[in-house]
């Protein structure tokens, strides 16, 4: 089976390093499929052993359409040469239970459908926690997430399949049977909040993209980046501790028991369900996805 990753990234850098290590790791650097929006030497040196592609930013204008709409068009070709072509952002991390699969061809051997949904959290950085050096992984250093059903998001696919929107895009005549293919155990890891520095370096250009002149730009999440973590944060600390299987069951039955079957866009992805509590991380994240690179 050969598998490959995909993202699509702006300057930011330490999400980038980990997508690259991470992936690398498990896929293979020659696997790794980086495009730089808008000229960047820095891509190629995060990611030294990767194919980088380079594509113009001169508009902005329907960014994540026209984003989805070409990172779509690169995986369905990658597809010719690849089996699975799994596509996250650079700061979401696809992490699989090492009790339930060994690799990720164990992980695509139980779909069933032409693409995969994971159940999403959100790591954070919390108090007393080390502040990252370059080189050390988050899942290595953190350990408190919240489960997101914003973030149980589409992240691999076959060719002839097309991401859209956190979800699939599947067509009106199928979409009301479409599966919501969510193997129990996989998670995508979101680590925009796990790292306070890299996360006010990052908020800087998502308030360049989001308060831009044009239409189809990201929402309120990128025109006021703080007020969200700010939000996330305040949130956070009120949420009660959980345990992890009790909160990862919760979790997974409210996910897949009622995905969103979008009429509007043809779109089948899961609900923004909010989940109200904490868990701590088990010590597979750290022992199997957390070691440093080294750099």
């Amino acid at each position: 089976m050969k598998i490959c990753a995909l993202t699509m990234v702006y300057k930011d850098y330490w999400a980038l390093s980990q997508w690259y290590t991470h992936y690398g790791r498990l896929v293979g650097f020659d696997s790794l499929y980086v495009v730089a929006h808008g000229q960047d030497a820095m891509i190629a040196e995060i990611c030294p052993k990767a194919n980088v592609i380079t594509i113009p930013r001169d508009s902005l204008e329907g960014f994540d359409r026209r984003r989805g709409q070409m990172l779509n068009s690169f995986a369905d070709g990658l597809g010719l040469s690849y089996d699975w072509v799994i596509r996250t952002d650079a700061d979401e991390l696809i992490c699989f239970d090492p009790a339930i699969y060994a690799c990720f061809e164990e992980v695509f051997d139980t779909a069933s459908s032409k693409a995969l949904f994971a159940l999403g959290l959100n790591v954070a950085e919390v108090i007393d926690e080390k502040v990252l050096k370059a080189g050390e992984m988050a899942l290595g250093h953190r350990s408190k997430a919240v489960f997101s059903g914003h973030y149980s998001k589409a992240w691999a696919s076959r060719r002839g399949t097309a991401l859209w929107r956190h979800g699939i895009w599947v067509g009106s005549r199928k979409l009301a049977t479409a599966q919501f293919d969510l193997p129990e155990g996989v998670y995508l890891m979101h680590l925009k909040y796990a790292n306070l520095e890299a996360l006010e370096i990052a908020n800087q250009h998502r308030t360049e993209v989001g308060n831009a002149k044009g239409k189809g730009l990201p929402g309120a999440a990128w025109k006021d980046p703080d007020r969200d973590a700010s939000r996330f944060y305040a949130n956070l600390a009120l949420y009660e501790d959980r345990a992890w299987a009790r909160a990862r069951d919760d979790a997974y039955t409210a996910i897949v028991a009622d995905p969103m079957r979008d009429e509007k866009e043809n779109v089948l992805r899961s609900k923004s369900k909010v989940f109200k509590f904490r868990v701590t991380l088990p010590s597979w994240f750290k022992t199997h996805f957390g070691a440093d690179s080294g750099v």
